[in-house]
């Protein structure tokens, strides 16, 4: 027996228009699976575990989107109407925003520095995601 895959859920103040958002205006790829549920599918996961600086937010759960090319991604987003909080940055493990949903989601979206088993075929990544890592810190959760 073998685990193949993650769920993740994102617990939304106003459900039906957070999925009408991922599925219409971020166009994740997903289906009804009965009564209204939206389940989103990706050919990609990954689950990373990381320190926290305030031992307080041990426990916490996030969730990220990648993509290989985050200001094209940005840009296109921005297009269709998606809200970011941040501009871009550098965390060391890549290039990193977050984007508003509705019911009160944030989400995180970064380019990735580093390469994952079996993506070798994937589109180059950007030259400024292939610079040298920087030291990596503990978590801080945006406020």
């Amino acid at each position: 027996m073998t685990i193949r895959g993650i769920h993740g859920l994102l617990y939304s103040s106003h459900p039906e228009a957070t999925r009408k958002f991922f599925r219409e205006t971020i166009r994740l790829p997903g289906s009804d699976v009965g009564e209204g549920w939206w389940i989103f599918d990706f050919k990609e996961g990954d689950l990373g575990v990381h320190p926290v600086e305030d031992p307080g937010d041990a426990g916490e759960h996030d969730v990220s989107f990648y993509c290989d090319d985050i200001h094209g991604t940005v840009a296109e987003l921005k297009s269709r109407g998606v809200r970011f909080t941040q501009d871009v940055e550098d965390h060391g493990y890549g290039l990193v925003t977050h984007f508003t949903a509705p019911g009160g989601i944030t989400i995180q979206l970064y380019e990735p520095r580093y390469e994952k088993r079996g993506t070798a075929s994937r589109t180059p990544r950007s030259k400024a995601a292939r610079k040298p890592t920087a030291k990596r810190t503990a978590k801080k959760r945006p406020r």
